[in-house]
């Protein structure tokens, strides 16, 4: 369910917090070495007496370039793509400091290329992969670019149509992108579906939410 979001600082450190646990999401397909498609093993694997953060680091490396490789030898292998918007946003994930919540310029750069490749995979996935989805709102939440952080978690939300908290997120990142006419409907669709009990503080978060959004400057 949504955090309460209506002090004035607190919206921001609930988006730092979600930051986190999608860098910890998203790290964990590479962690363990899923769906990078590439035949290398999880960034665990580099955690060995003779490795360490410098191996990890070399490892997402060697994945974004096998990765740029296989979308220029497949250009129209959604898949593959798939795997370099994954391997880019390994990239950025480690510009993360858990300290202020915030990336480095060469990961918000790393994020931008992730962008990059998303956009050319969704011109050729017939059907998004809603993880993939998620790692990409995250990275958008991150460079700032709201309008394209809400069409993200609309992929999630639409392949997850019951889960209320996607839908709360639809609204959250629409109202930053003022594009309210997403909000409103991403709002009505997540009180839908939430317990009666739990309605009203939600629709007040989200209202609250959107109160904080039009006074403040988007980037996109």
């Amino acid at each position: 369910m949504l955090f309460d979001l209506r002090g004035r600082g607190r919206r921001r450190t609930i988006q730092v917090i979600y930051l986190g646990l999608a860098v910890l999401m998203g790290g964990g397909l590479v962690l363990f070495g899923v769906g990078a498609g590439n035949g290398v093993g999880g960034l665990l694997n580099a955690f060995n007496p003779s490795g360490g953060s410098g191996a990890a680091k070399a490892i997402v490396s060697q994945n974004t370039k096998a990765a740029e490789k296989q979308t220029k030898l497949e250009p129209d292998n959604a898949q593959a793509w798939a795997n370099l918007v994954q391997a880019r946003y390994d990239d950025g994930a480690q510009g993360y400091d858990s300290s202020t919540g915030t990336y480095s310029a060469s990961g918000k750069a790393a994020f931008t290329a992730a962008g990059s490749a998303w956009q050319r995979y969704l011109q050729l996935a017939k059907q998004p992969d809603s993880t993939l989805g998620r790692v990409m709102a995250t990275a958008y939440a991150a460079l700032g670019d709201y309008t394209h952080e809400a069409q993200a978690w609309q992929i999630v939300a639409e392949a997850n149509p019951k889960v209320a908290s996607y839908w709360e997120q639809v609204a959250v990142a629409a109202y930053d992108a003022k594009n309210t006419d997403l909000g409103g409907l991403a709002t009505a669709k997540a009180l839908s579906l939430v317990p009666k009990a739990q309605r009203a503080s939600v629709k007040q978060a989200l209202l609250s939410a959107q109160t904080q959004a039009a006074t403040a400057t988007t980037t996109t």
